[in-house]
């Protein structure tokens, strides 16, 4: 039996305009496992984005809560709470990257580690073997000016894995990449899964980078619609593609 290493719970969050009012997540409840990719696919403006925010405490729910490791987060979404929670418990993996273009390949990786206080030893050990994991020795040294996206992606993942947090969250991490740098990306992230039992939630519109999920939720209008369990084999793109199709008539 696998454990849960999250809970949503009733997850409700309204944007109130001058005009009209947004649902963008009704009463949002899932379990994400210990050591499992879930991808999380759905319609432009179906909450998918705003789901991955709150989780990483960078938007507040209405209502609702969030169980991580048995423990209810408590006052996350205010400071010093939330950076707190973030920096111990959250590794983020953008579609844009955001390195820090002055620092090299290594200080990128290395930043939370040298912002929590970490030793310089085990900073140098452990960015020592994360560059070998994501495949950038040779490179510790360029700035990100220098590398290709899928490098500057594979830096991004490094940082986000550093400090070995029990959530990552991808915000659609392939979406500036070429097919053959996306898959290269993907398996760098199921390698992560398989050696660390990482537990990741992916946002993507791709079906293609669904497949490389153990599970997939589908978004509409704010709830959950449907999920998709993963066989890992060829006929898992027209399953997913399947399910999409029906959400997209849902859109119509």
């Amino acid at each position: 039996m696998k454990n849960t290493i999250l809970s949503i719970r009733n997850l409700h969050k309204v944007y109130k305009g001058q005009e009209h009012e947004v649902v963008a997540l009704n009463k949002v409840s899932f379990d994400l496992n210990e050591g499992e990719i879930l991808a999380i696919m759905g319609t432009s403006g179906s909450g998918k984005s705003t789901l991955l925010n709150i989780i990483g405490a960078l938007d507040e729910p209405n209502q609702g809560e969030i169980v991580l490791q048995n423990k209810k987060q408590k006052d996350i979404f205010t400071e010093p709470e939330a950076t707190l929670y973030r920096s111990q418990n959250i590794g983020f993996i953008f579609q844009a990257y955001h390195l820090l273009k002055d620092l090299t390949v290594e200080e990128n990786i290395a930043l939370p580690l040298i912002l929590k206080g970490t030793k310089r030893d085990e900073i140098s050990n452990k960015v020592d073997n994360m560059l070998r994991i994501v495949g950038l020795k040779e490179w510790r040294n360029h700035r990100p000016f220098q590398l290709s996206g899928g490098q500057q992606q594979r830096v991004a993942i490094g940082r986000a894995l550093i400090t070995s947090p029990p959530i990552v969250l991808a915000d659609e991490p392939t979406g500036n990449l070429d097919f053959n740098t996306s898959t290269d990306i993907l398996k760098v992230l199921k390698d992560m899964k398989d050696q660390f039992n990482q537990s990741i939630i992916i946002v993507t519109h791709d079906p293609y980078v669904a497949t490389f999920a153990d599970r997939v939720m589908f978004f509409h209008d704010g709830h959950i619609v449907d999920e998709l369990i993963c066989q890992q084999d060829e006929k898992d793109m027209d399953r997913i593609l399947s399910k999409f199709r029906k959400i997209m008539e849902y859109s119509k």
